[in-house]
């Protein structure tokens, strides 16, 4: 049997780890520390998303440093007598051979001891874990490397794992670096690969380097060659197979338990799994009951999540997935299934149409809110609406507010329900942009009347300077815009 690309691939030197330059170099820097003894942090944290290379990076740096490898990760028992067995005692007692015999380092070089998965450690399997891995971290006389997802995960059960070790966060490559890395494998195994192609599988993959080998390797099978359209297939498989598996799992299969599971392997947040299902519940559950009965646990999925929100405690999360999958999947009891193609939530559509609506909005908000000295939220809710209808009876004030506030066309079309093209637009928009007036105060637009003696005797040249504890006159008060 052919091994697995991604272990094949395996970078086999720290060099050879694509975009975590900073990381290498703080984890490179921190092997040598060895070199000259045990050093002050005895453990490093390697954190970031999963199929980044933070396995990758570990193993290569035991190949670098010429260190062997004692590795557990989730499919071990890593309880607390696992972990004091296995790697406690090894790491105490200098080092081990690979028989189990415990030897001097300079008889057995050092060994790298990798827990991988350190903060997936859950339930009675992994019993008295974390207490052995704090105990690890402050002992060990041999380098100890853990490897997270969740750096919080680990850091809330144990406060030694947060101040005892120093922690490196991988970040996702770029698109461009799993391209070459693509690029590379494919010439590896004599496979003609369109750069568009592989662009694809590498956007796809969502910085997953791990993910993006698979892909290659799952299209690449039976093939000499991978074209655009390939890749194409792939992506659109991949994205739409989850949801709408789970939607025919819930809505026309009898298992709830399959729906349930499927629920929790689906690569979808909660609240856009409920949006898929509100959709497409009218359309499936045709006989009143039936939707009666699905829109209740629909509505005690929605209830749950609501919760999550506001306590902030996610454990709710698979409360709501249990309602929204099993629950709505036991509430069919008529034999009337659907046979239509599963709709796309609505909302999502109309979200994604108004999205440049609402930033134009935003925007107007943010220049109102500086003009009249308030917050966007009170000119989004209470001025707005009355605003509208003023400008658009008042074209005086809207081009006032046009130069006060600097708006742009699509900001006035906006505060106008018109197009941006459109004469209403054009009328009230400068004609030319560089050469904008000031706006004219009351005092100004309507002067007050001169008396019979102002009229015969010629004003001064310069206005007398005014008290500025003096009350202002009548007429001489400073409009809104002023301010």
């Amino acid at each position: 049997m052919s091994q697995d690309w991604t272990e094949k691939y395996r970078p086999d030197s720290l060099s050879k780890v694509i975009g975590n330059p900073k990381a290498v170099t703080e984890l490179t820097d921190w092997a040598k520390s060895w070199n000259r003894g045990v050093p002050t942090k005895r453990a490093v944290i390697l954190t970031g998303s999963p199929g980044i290379g933070k396995t990758s990076a570990a193993i290569a740096l035991a190949k670098d440093m010429k260190w062997d490898v004692i590795e557990m990760n989730a499919s071990d028992h890593r309880n607390g007598d696992a972990i004091k067995s296995i790697a406690l005692k090894g790491a105490k007692l200098n080092t081990f051979m690979e028989d189990g015999k415990y030897v001097s380092t300079k008889e057995g070089g050092r060994k790298l001891i990798i827990l991988d998965e350190a903060d997936n450690l859950f339930g009675r399997e992994d019993k008295g874990a974390v207490p052995a891995i704090s105990e690890l971290i402050k002992s060990t006389m041999q380098p100890v490397v853990l490897i997270v997802n969740d750096l919080y995960a680990l850091t809330k059960k144990s406060n030694t794992v947060k101040t005892e070790t120093i922690q490196i966060t991988f970040m996702r490559p770029r698109v461009t670096e799993i391209v070459k890395a693509l690029d590379r494998i494919a010439k590896a195994e004599n496979i003609t690969a369109d750069p568009e192609a592989l662009r694809k599988m590498a956007e796809n993959s969502n910085g997953d380097m791990r993910a993006a080998v698979r892909n290659l390797e799952s299209l690449a099978l039976g093939r000499n060659a991978i074209t655009n359209d390939d890749a194409g297939e792939l992506s659109d498989r991949i994205v739409r197979k989850d949801i709408y598996d789970l939607m025919n799992a819930i809505f026309r299969e009898k298992d709830p338990m399959k729906a349930r599971r499927m629920q929790m392997d689906t690569d979808e947040t909660p609240d856009h799994i409920m949006m898929w299902i509100d959709e497409n519940m009218p359309f499936e559950f045709r006989d009143r009951g039936d939707l009666m009965r699905g829109y209740d646990r629909l509505a005690r999925a929605d209830v749950f999540m609501g919760r999550v929100g506001r306590r902030q405690y996610f454990r709710f999360w698979a409360y709501a997935g249990d309602m929204m999958s099993a629950g709505v999947n036991i509430s069919r009891r008529s034999e009337r299934p659907s046979y239509e193609r599963f709709r796309f939530p609505m909302y999502l559509m109309k979200m994604s149409r108004s999205k440049e609506t609402r930033k134009i909005k935003n925007n107007v908000c943010t220049k109102l809110a500086a003009v009249i000295h308030t917050s966007t939220a009170r000119i989004s809710n209470d001025v707005l609406p009355s605003l509208k209808i003023m400008l658009r009876n008042d074209p005086e004030l809207a081009r006032s507010l046009v130069i006060l506030a600097d708006l742009e066309a699509e900001e006035v079309a906006f505060l106008l329900d018109a197009k941006e093209d459109s004469k209403a637009v054009r009328d009230i928009m400068p004609a030319d942009p560089k050469n904008i007036p000031e706006p004219e105060t009351r005092s100004e637009a309507k002067p007050a009347r001169k008396t019979a003696a102002a009229k015969k005797e010629p004003q001064p040249e310069t206005a007398k300077k005014e008290d500025p504890k003096k009350e202002p006159q009548p007429g001489s008060q400073k409009s809104l815009f002023q301010f």
